[in-house]
């Protein structure tokens, strides 16, 4: 006989509560289309343990939440991009392939196990153009969102997306769109991370076969530089003090012009300075 009684309803609120602590407790990650491909940024001290990867040729990975836990999601969708691109075709592996094989599994696992994954994910895939690039954010619970232009998970989202539309426009330039990442990740009043603490990479529509390419180094800093060099240009220039003009005839002021008394206000247009 049962010690104790949960209704269904319970145990799913008490999963998801459960998960959401466990995800917000990480730093947020950034993706946002640019105008040659998809931007990820990620703040991220370590080296080794990536939270930004590659799937397949166009397809990019981005998570937050136990490293363990996305790490295993991140390889079980190489094995599906692997798969399927070696028996068909390598234009059969999509990103909303991947987005429904992680639903279902992010899905299972939420429903069936004593413990949900404490993950929020990302699919990107980058098209021929703008209009046909794919971004799709994945829920602990197996939801699924395709989102337009830009996504948020993890650490204070909300915010973090918040700060990032009031700078997102569609057809940014590469450092314009790494700043306005960086911008949205730091908390007003704050420093921005340094580019060693940072995780970067883009899918470069450009870019022959595999579009991934990881930004580092002397890459990263030139591209800051050019970002704070064109929002240098941009600014509006501080307007000039108009000089005061100088008082005809002797320079004194109210003299008259040819030296005699100042001319008197006509009546009726001298201010007293009480109101009407």
């Amino acid at each position: 006989m049962p010690f104790g009684y949960a209704s269904p309803e319970q145990i799913m609120r008490d999963r998801a509560e459960y998960a959401r602590k466990g995800i917000a407790r990480g730093r947020s990650v950034v993706v946002m289309q640019y105008a040659d491909g998809i931007l990820f940024v990620a703040p991220n001290p370590s080296k080794a343990l990536h939270k930004i990867s590659e799937i397949y040729d166009r397809i990019g990975f981005a998570a937050v939440g136990r490293y363990n836990e996305f790490e295993s999601l991140r390889l079980a969708g190489i094995r599906y991009a692997d798969i399927n691109g070696y028996t068909f075709n390598r234009n059969d592996v999509t990103g909303r392939g991947l987005a429904n094989l992680y639903a279902q599994q992010l899905g299972m696992i939420f429903t069936e196990s004593i413990k949900s994954l404490e993950v929020e994910i990302v699919v990107a895939e980058v098209g021929e153009t703008p209009a046909d690039d794919q971004i799709y954010r994945l829920t602990f619970d197996g939801s699924v969102f395709d989102e337009q232009g830009m996504a948020v998970i993890g650490g204070q989202s909300d915010a973090v997306a918040g700060r990032l539309k009031e700078r997102y426009r569609d057809g940014l330039p590469l450092p314009r769109a790494l700043d306005a990442a960086l911008a949205a990740l730091t908390e007003p009043g704050g420093e921005r991370p340094p580019t060693t603490q940072l995780e970067v990479a883009v899918l470069d529509r450009g870019r022959e076969h595999r579009k991934f390419l990881r930004l580092t180094g002397a890459r990263l800093e030139r591209l800051l530089a050019e970002a704070a060099a064109q929002e240098a240009q941009e600014a509006p220039e501080s307007p000039e003090s108009p000089e005061s003009p100088e008082s005809p005839g002797t320079g004194e002021e109210g003299a008259a012009p040819d030296g005699g008394a100042p001319p008197t206000a006509p009546e009726g247009d001298i201010d007293t300075g009480s109101p009407e």
